[in-house]
């Protein structure tokens, strides 16, 4: 964490931000796959719950 001192005293803390990833054209990411993978584990324990009761 980077900590700057103004005049008065006072400690100013800024965040370190994080790292950025350039996706070329046409490249897909792995956080779609798991999305959709999540979206279908949702509505599948959904279906079972309705089916329950």
């Amino acid at each position: 964490m980077q900590v700057t001192q103004e005049d008065g005293g006072r400690l100013n803390a800024f965040a370190k931000e994080p790292r950025m990833v350039v996706m070329e054209q046409g490249e897909t990411s792995s956080v779609n796959a798991r999305l959709l993978w999540s979206l279908g584990l949702v509505l599948l324990l959904l279906a079972v719950a309705a089916r329950i009761s």
